[in-house]
């Protein structure tokens, strides 16, 4: 389900923009810190209920304004989205007229991914990114997987709070183990349905052959409820589980060792921009959603060999794109269904 309109107030450097947005391909060029990249923000929050660029929300706030709005419609009309993030009250979303318990649920309104400078991060990083990333698509193909992670996030921080007044941390742990277990599990899984689709892409796009393997947090040898009992100790002294699906990874080798070790810069953006894309391939085959893509920049990121390639992986999906570019064009790219311009935060369609 794509966007067919957006509308915000106060993003970063712009105060006012209207878009309707084509279900194919809408370009929005401009020149370095004109606004491209805010609107493309925009868009991630109206699906995601945070930045793809900052963990801090405030930042997003025009300097000046109070706070940031921002209003979406799906292309079938039928849903639409509001978000606002105050300086003083924070954030809340409404989906239909209805307010949200969480922003984190406007991820079933607006399925949307995104291809920006910092991809490689996916590959560099620590597991907390790669778990977000992975989270996102076991969201979708396992509906009850956002029920689990939000219990078991409750028992972790009653268990903690135990450990850390030295309390008896045990009667939180029967649900920790089950909700564990289950979230554990469906990751497993959903890695295992990537594989196909992540070496296909990596393939078409001349990354190096890798591995890509579920590390779920504790030892593959245990129960959680063995690795809980095995480090109870060093949790009292931590004060903090150190065993369970909040530690768990996406392990990526290439020839034994960590990409991260192996692969240059490029060839890590490549990498992770193949998760990515088999993401929205396993999406599409399994659950039909068919996210919007953003793509920031392309041009700038890619050499035009592996440029053309990786157009045609994102040709292959038939997903809604909106891309920015420096020139009121997209280089690989066919010719865009719809054109703005972005100059000093003010946007005009062209």
């Amino acid at each position: 389900m794509g966007f067919a309109e957006l509308r915000v107030q106060n993003i970063r450097c712009i105060e006012s923009a209207e878009l309707c947005l084509h279900s194919g391909c809408t370009l929005i060029w401009g020149g370095n810190g004109a606004g491209k990249t805010s609107l493309l923000e925009a868009l991630y929050l109206l699906g995601r209920g945070r930045s793809f660029r900052t963990r801090r929300s405030e930042h997003l706030i025009r300097r000046g304004a109070e706070r940031l709005t921002i209003f979406g419609r799906s292309e079938t009309g039928l849903e639409y989205a509001g978000l606002e993030f105050d300086r003083l009250r924070g954030s809340h979303a409404k989906v239909n007229g209805t307010t949200l318990g969480s922003l984190a649920e406007l991820t079933l309104t607006f399925p949307v991914q995104v291809i920006d400078p910092d991809i490689h991060k996916l590959v560099e990083e620590s597991g907390r990114r790669r778990r977000r990333w992975l989270d996102w698509v076991v969201f979708h193909v396992e509906p009850r997987f956002g029920e689990w992670w939000v219990r078991y996030g409750r028992a972790l921080s009653q268990r903690n709070a135990a450990l850390r007044v030295r309390a008896d941390a045990r009667p939180w742990e029967v649900e920790l183990v089950d909700l564990g277990e289950r979230i554990s599990e469906a990751r497993r899984a959903t890695v295992a349905a990537l594989q196909p689709h992540w070496r296909q892409v990596i393939a078409a796009v001349g990354c190096p052959e890798g591995d890509l393997q579920y590390a779920r947090g504790w030892s593959s040898q245990l129960s959680l409820q063995e690795a809980l009992e095995g480090s109870r100790k060093r949790d009292e002294v931590r004060q903090a589980t150190q065993a369970g699906p909040h530690r768990a990874d996406v392990l990526i080798h290439v020839a034994g060792r960590p990409a991260r070790e192996v692969l240059s810069r490029g060839q890590q953006k490549l990498m992770a921009a193949a998760l990515t894309l088999a993401q929205l391939q396993l999406l599409r085959d399994t659950s039909g959603v068919l996210p919007a893509l953003l793509l920031d920049d392309p041009a700038a990121e890619l050499d035009a060999e592996h440029l053309a390639t990786f157009v045609q992986q994102i040709s292959r999906l038939g997903c809604q794109l909106v891309v920015t570019s420096l020139q009121p064009e997209i280089p690989g790219f066919r010719r865009p269904d719809r054109v703005f311009h972005v100059e000093q935060g003010r946007v005009s369609p062209v």
